[in-house]
């Protein structure tokens, strides 16, 4: 067995490992060059992705990965619902009341709202599913938001969030929390005043108890939403 081939197989052990995968029912294709894995597959849920890149990175020899892994869409919608979903979930959401909000199609660029002395300006564009975020919002919070908005499109298989936050700044685990939060309080099929959240060291822990188990697995899917999220220790009891 050559050198490429035995790494091929070691990530796939690694892999199938991981329970929250389940590369049985949702295969991934591997391969690499060079030291770098590519992951090519559709899984489950944004967890399943994340979860994924891991313990590919932790194989000896491996020096970088490749992510092409998309999510199952919960329903097939064509690129401009997907966007106009967006679209309407960032105009609708208090926290970007004040921010430009363009689409961008076909390379042309529509302007959804202008916000003259605003906190940002983002702009949306879908391929295949595919959610890009580009532009730049005032502070880690909004782009975390803004990225969790994507997430919840229905329609979507992958979300990029190349947002820039202006001024930079350095990211800290108490504003993960507050976020984290934030996205409990505007998801409606979680209560979010039974569910504590903290961050350290960019593990989200979440504690409280839940009526349901979707419940549970909803409020840890939020999370692994979050950017910049390491890994999420779900500790919610479910009371039902």
């Amino acid at each position: 067995m050559n050198p490429r081939e035995t790494m091929t197989r070691k990530v796939h052990a690694a892999l199938e490992r991981e329970p929250r995968i389940n590369i049985h029912r949702f295969p991934i294709a591997i391969s690499n060059a060079d030291g770098v894995v590519l992951l090519e597959g559709e899984l489950a849920d944004v967890a399943a992705k994340k979860l994924a890149l891991d313990p590919a990175a932790s194989v000896g020899g491996v020096s970088g990965i490749v992510d092409r892994l998309r999510v199952v869409a919960g329903e097939r919608r064509g690129d401009g619902a997907v966007r106009d979903s967006l679209a309407r979930l960032l105009l609708e959401s208090p926290e970007f009341r004040n921010c430009t909000i363009r689409s961008h199609t076909n390379e042309r660029d529509d302007v959804l709202r202008t916000a003259a002395d605003g906190i940002g300006d983002i702009e949306i564009s879908v391929a295949d599913g595919i959610i890009t975020l580009e532009g730049h919002v005032i502070s880690q919070s909004h782009r975390r938001f803004a990225g969790v908005l994507a997430w919840w499109t229905p329609g979507r298989r992958d979300v990029v969030n190349s947002l820039a936050v202006r001024p930079d700044y350095e990211d800290r685990d108490d504003e993960i929390t507050d976020v984290m939060r934030l996205v409990l309080e505007a998801d409606s099929q979680v209560n979010a005043d039974q569910i504590r959240p903290n961050c350290v060291n960019g593990v989200v822990m979440l504690d409280g108890n839940v009526p349901t188990a979707e419940q549970k697995r909803r409020a840890e899917l939020d999370a692994w939403a979050l950017y910049g999220v390491t890994r999420v220790v779900n500790r919610l009891s479910v009371t039902d």
